[in-house]
């Protein structure tokens, strides 16, 4: 029989997030958006609304729905992004099911180009289909291109929920886009 000693395995350098003994690391989460997360919510979406991407909504606004939001955080640390589903009644005279509105979404920018509106789109898609929804709809004045990689296509006001539709400025030229769920 042979025995061998065994050798300590070689030393490695160590992820920064491992450094600290014990500590988690600080990856961030989406959740749903709290009353407390109102003043967040409007300093995220500034930028977006001095570009003209996103209309003016004031604090008091994200307060009332902070219900429809869903936020990507760090534990403890500032919004990353957020994303707004107002849930439209299903129209029987229409023919229409119950629908969902897609708005204010939005991505800090340094965070931009780093999977944290792919994973509020991953999470908000979750969220209609738990809900039943028959479509989500959303308006967009840029190119839309995380809504068409996620399967949304230009559609007719016609089709959109009406209140929501009615709602539109007509001088932001936005264009709508929709997804069958």
């Amino acid at each position: 029989m042979i025995t061998a000693t065994p050798r300590p395995a070689p030393l490695r350098e160590l992820p920064a997030h491992e450094l600290t003994a014990g500590a988690p690391a600080r990856v961030p989460v989406v959740r749903p958006a709290r009353e407390e997360d109102a003043a967040a919510l409007a300093a995220l979406s500034q930028p977006f609304v001095r570009s003209g991407a996103l209309r003016e909504r004031p604090t008091s606004l994200y307060s009332e729905h902070a219900a429809d939001f869903l936020v990507m955080a760090v534990p403890g640390g500032p919004l990353e992004g957020c994303v707004g589903l107002r849930v439209h009644a299903a129209d029987p005279v229409e023919g229409r099911g119950a629908a969902g509105v897609l708005y204010n979404f939005c991505v800090a920018g340094h965070r931009q180009g780093r999977g944290v509106g792919a994973g509020l789109m991953r999470a908000v898609l979750a969220v209609a289909r738990a809900k039943s929804l028959s479509a989500l709809f959303t308006a967009t004045t840029g190119g839309g291109d995380l809504f068409l990689r996620y399967g949304f296509a230009p559609a007719a006001v016609r089709t959109a929920p009406p209140t929501w539709a009615g709602s539109l400025d007509p001088r932001r030229n936005a264009r709508i886009l929709a997804r069958s769920l």
